[in-house]
């Protein structure tokens, strides 16, 4: 199916809206934005996935961009990631972050995309599904994903430093968590974040254990929905190596892909 520019812009839209949002649900994190620069350091140092610069004005030069959140993430000792679209609309941040000696990290990001909900999945014997709302559930969330990925070696710390205003995700009318669980014990989870009448999914995850037996499908369908039925008009995701086979077969289509180039930190002191 053709996508339309409209799709492409609200999609990288919600991406921002949602790396603003975790900047307060972690005690760390903070904030900047002005003159169409958006800098969210969420409350890990982690640069990727966690401390991220944005333009929200694609006629912001790229490498100004660049210039403020060195100064930026430098003044909290942190890195940070830029992603860069490859629509072209970003060419001149991606050579402003090659200027700048930024080091291209991994392969690029599909920006995937879903217009309607998914058909309901059939039960998976002994597994429970529930749409969370209560802190213990967001705790569920954090250690399921804690775990999952520590399969790409994202430090086990990283989720409980990202999430711990745990009363202030759980109130957030935008987000919405399912985790699945055997036995009383979470194993899998994902994410929605709604934005401009769109919404996104986030943070899919099964711990090592738990996977093959069809929970990733699970909680994806779940969650999915979740956003079609809080009024989405179509649900994007940035699809990690794991994950991309399978919203493929779910049916998200390709949207454009995320170049990510990370200035590296020093690890904190322990």
């Amino acid at each position: 199916m053709a996508q339309s520019p409209i799709e492409a812009a609200l999609g990288h839209r919600n991406l921002i809206a949602f790396n603003r949002a975790v900047t307060r649900w972690g005690s760390r994190g903070t904030l900047e934005e002005e003159d169409g620069a958006v800098l969210c350091a969420s409350g890990t140092w982690i640069p990727v996935v966690a401390n991220g610069a944005y333009r929200t004005d694609d006629a912001l030069d790229g490498a100004e961009l660049v210039t403020r959140a060195e100064a930026f993430f430098g003044g909290l000792s942190r890195g940070f990631t830029v992603k860069v679209r490859d629509t072209g609309e970003d060419d001149d941040l991606r050579r402003a972050c090659e200027a700048a000696g930024m080091e291209a990290f991994g392969n690029p990001v599909p920006e995937m995309i879903l217009h309607c909900p998914l058909p309901d999945p059939a039960a998976i014997d002994g597994i429970a599904v529930r749409t969370v709302d209560d802190e213990a559930g967001v705790r569920d969330f954090i250690a399921v994903n804690a775990e999952a990925y520590g399969t790409y070696g994202m430090p086990a710390e990283v989720l409980s430093d990202l999430f711990d205003e745990t009363a202030l995700l759980v109130a957030d009318p935008t987000a919405h968590i399912v985790v699945a669980s055997r036995g009383g014990e979470p194993i899998a989870t994902a994410m929605t974040y709604e934005s401009d009448g769109v919404a996104s999914l986030q943070w899919v995850g099964t711990v090592p254990t738990a996977r093959t037996a069809g929970l990733g499908a699970l909680v994806t369908i779940r969650a999915t929905n979740l956003a079609f039925e809080h009024g989405a008009s179509s649900c994007t995701l940035q699809a990690s190596p794991m994950g991309e086979p399978l919203y493929h077969r779910l049916g998200y289509e390709t949207l454009y892909h995320y170049g990510e180039f990370v200035r590296w930190p020093k690890p904190p002191a322990q």
